[in-house]
């Protein structure tokens, strides 16, 4: 069963001519609790290899690539482009995108390492200890826009999944919810 398949239907008048259309509502949202999203001991964690897609992760974890919705919602990923992790083709071109051809290595910020060490504990791509400062303060280093991109696309690889035994009282919940 597909995800939109779970909304309630609404007509809509698509096009303005007063004809209206039988379609889900996908403006409605479900958001995952807090404290669910909080309780490490009902997630595994995973790194998102390179190309993978949400229905591959679905389907290795789940055996279903039509759960990849799960997949996004338990880590809040709205949008597939931007929330995902880019393969090295795709982050070639958003860096271009984003800063221009030839200033993708250019400074992005400075930076020191903070005394009192790593604060959030997320293995090696926790920068919680790195603080942004001014070019002129002792000790600071340069940061590129790549390596703050790269950063950014590490946090993003670094998924939950959901525990398998959790699926069936997650979808339970997810359609009483949506329909509501």
């Amino acid at each position: 069963m597909s995800y939109f398949s779970k909304f309630p239907m609404i007509t809509y008048d698509i096009k303005g001519d007063k004809i209206r259309k039988l379609l889900p509502d996908i403006l409605r949202r479900v958001k995952l609790r807090s404290t669910i999203k909080s309780g490490g001991m009902i997630f595994d964690k995973y790194d998102v290899k390179e190309n993978e897609k949400p229905e591959d992760v679905a389907f290795k974890w789940f055996g279903d690539p039509e759960l990849h919705w799960v997949i996004l919602m338990t880590n809040n990923v709205t949008d597939r482009y931007y929330d995902w992790p880019l393969n090295s083709v795709q982050f070639a071109e958003f860096l271009t995108d984003k800063y221009g051809a030839g200033n993708e290595d250019a400074i992005h910020h400075y930076e020191v390492t903070q005394d009192s060490g790593r604060t959030t504990g997320q293995g090696p791509s926790d920068y919680s200890h790195k603080v942004e400062v001014t070019s002129d303060t002792d000790n600071a280093s340069s940061i590129s826009n790549r390596e703050y991109e790269e950063r950014d696309q590490d946090k993003k690889r670094q998924i939950q999944l959901l525990d398998k035994s959790l699926l069936g009282d997650f979808i339970a919940e997810f359609d009483r919810l949506v329909a509501q």
